[in-house]
């Protein structure tokens, strides 16, 4: 079925149904184009958002930037900004593939449009005047015949009448005869012009219209295809993006996931722990000295020896720095920044002096590197001149060597510094130790047997180590045993160092003694009874009490 055929009386509905899908093509591209305004707002304001809740430090100087929660936020936003890109690559790809296209169709169809219905009108004119001249033609000959008729009644009625002479009646009867035959040529006129305009009308409804009629079909049908089509890219510009969309919103989900609360601790202390020893115990300050007690009136300050403590008020207190509140005048005041950065706390400063190294451990690396490559470039330019002048690195090998000289010597600084650093980070976590904790009750049974390889031996000695902490009366009971190990063998290498938290006087078989503080090499660790095997700078080795131990494995 098609318009020719079916339609061909309705050329003002077929013209007002084309008219109405080129605007609703107009209309499609108008929505799409208001849509791609909507996405490039939408992205534009999510970049802002994300620009705006950005850090603005950089990261190396952001401490926030070390903890898992502030990065997993960075990556969400990352993640948002990503989404913003694709939002805008939708925008794009409708603008171009649906805006421009379809409008540029658009544009092409009106044009089409206009050109068939032109050639319509022509044809309706061409019949519209052909039916003008039939009615003309048929008008002319009725009034001819009439004519013919009223000449020829007139011509009888003269030639009926005696006192109508002979030339009045010859008179009229040639001029019936004349009208007789203007009609008669008036009828032929009229016969030839109908069968003129049925012709040409047949034309018209049969063959011209049917014709103007299909290719209006035509040019409408392809207009919906390419509509449906320009439908179709709303949906798979959306579609092309989905994957990327689906990896950003994975990426969201695996930043939530990242987020490791003890981590962040850890990293709370690591950034803020200042390595100061804390605060010593207030100690009593004695204003009844001026009133010349007798001595045997004792009081809180006086020793059990005898002889008052004196706590007069000139002597300064212990600072207690963590409860206190910071000077307001000196909120004012600019911290000193120094080279060692011993404006920081202890721990601070040892890690900073530890990144400095390892920056200047870096840098000088890679300076040897480049020295080693000049020299085998200069080696290159020597065996072959004409690939260029040995003697134009020379300036570049010297600056390169100075350099390394120069890193090499803020290296050893930066050593020193590190190692005075370290030091006072072990004195003041002695120093704490030793003011707030007592050192634990030495483990209840012996320590290790290493001559004896039997597994009863080490059975009985995993029964005999306690899981609960020793009371304070089994120090001072004999907890060691026989030992039979053997400590003249060829020791192992170490196996990680540690620290004596303690002091411990290794009087019994097998033990060894250490100072409090004293570096010592670790050789076996903990087996599970309370002891491990250390070797001290000396070269002697023993067992020692775990728990007066600070460890670090290699």
């Amino acid at each position: 079925m098609d318009w020719g055929t079916e339609l061909w009386d309705q050329f003002e509905v077929l013209e007002r149904h084309t008219q109405w899908g080129l605007d609703l093509l107009d209309r499609y591209v108008k929505f799409v184009k208001e849509r791609t305004e909507v996405e490039q707002a939408y992205a534009k304001q999510l970049r802002s958002l994300v620009k705006k809740y950005l850090p603005k430090r950089p990261t190396k100087d952001d401490p926030e930037s070390k903890f898992s929660q502030q990065q997993s936020f960075v990556q969400i936003l990352q993640e948002v900004n990503d989404f913003a890109g694709q939002r805008e690559l939708v925008a794009e790809n409708l603008s171009v593939r649906v805006c421009l296209e379809l409008a540029k169709y658009s544009q092409e169809m009106k044009q089409e449009r206009k050109m068939h219905f032109q050639e319509g009108r022509r044809a309706q004119q061409q019949l519209e005047s052909g039916f003008k001249q039939l009615e003309n033609s048929k008008r002319k000959f009725e009034r001819d015949c009439r004519e013919a008729e009223k000449a020829a009644q007139t011509a009888e009625r003269l030639d009926q009448d005696i006192n109508a002479t002979k030339a009045d009646v010859e008179k009229a009867k040639q001029q019936a005869h004349l009208r007789s035959h203007m009609a008669e040529e008036s009828k032929n006129e009229y016969a030839a012009q109908l069968q003129r305009f049925n012709r040409d009308q047949a034309h018209f409804y049969f063959s011209q219209m049917p014709q103007i009629f299909d290719k209006l079909q035509d040019m409408d049908e392809r207009r919906a295809t390419h509509l449906g089509a320009g439908y179709g890219l709303l949906s798979e510009a959306e579609l092309q993006v989905v994957p990327i969309i689906a990896k950003c919103l994975e990426g969201m989900k695996v930043a939530a996931d990242a987020v490791d609360a003890k981590n962040d601790s850890q990293v709370l202390i690591e950034l803020h722990k200042s390595g100061f020893a804390r605060p010593g115990d207030v100690e009593f300050e004695d204003f009844s000295q001026p009133m010349n007690r007798a001595p045997s009136d004792s009081s809180l300050g006086t020793p059990s020896d005898g002889r008052p403590e004196l706590r007069g008020p000139g002597r300064s207190r212990a600072k207690r720095w963590p409860f206190g509140k910071k000077n307001k005048s000196s909120s004012t005041l600019q911290t000193v920044v120094t080279e060692d950065f011993s404006h920081l706390p202890p721990e601070q400063q040892r890690k900073r002096l530890q990144q400095q190294l390892e920056e200047r451990n870096r840098e000088l690396q890679k300076e040897v590197d480049q020295r080693e490559a000049l020299k085998k470039m200069k080696d290159v330019y020597e065996k072959t001149p004409q690939m260029g002048d040995p003697a134009s690195l020379e300036p570049r090998i010297t600056e390169t060597l100075n350099n390394i000289e120069r890193l090499k010597l803020e290296v050893q600084k930066y050593e020193t510094w590190l190692a005075e650093a370290e030091s006072r980070v072990l004195s003041n976590r002695g120093d704490t130790l030793g003011r707030h904790a007592r050192p634990p009750d030495p483990p209840a049974s012996a320590p290790p047997d290493s001559s004896s390889s039997n597994s009863n031996s080490g059975s009985q000695r995993n029964k005999e180590s306690s899981e609960e902490p020793p009371s304070e009366e089994g120090q001072d009971a004999p907890i060691y045993t026989e030992f039979d190990e053997d400590f003249e063998e060829e020791p192992a290498s170490p196996i990680g160092h540690c620290v004596a938290i303690y002091h411990f006087e290794g009087s019994s078989e097998g033990t060894i003694s250490m100072a409090e503080g004293e570096d010592l090499s670790l050789m076996e660790e903990d087996k599970g009874d309370g002891w491990t095997r250390v070797r001290r700078k000396q070269g002697d080795e023993g067992y020692v009490p775990t728990s007066y131990l600070r460890v670090t494995l290699n």
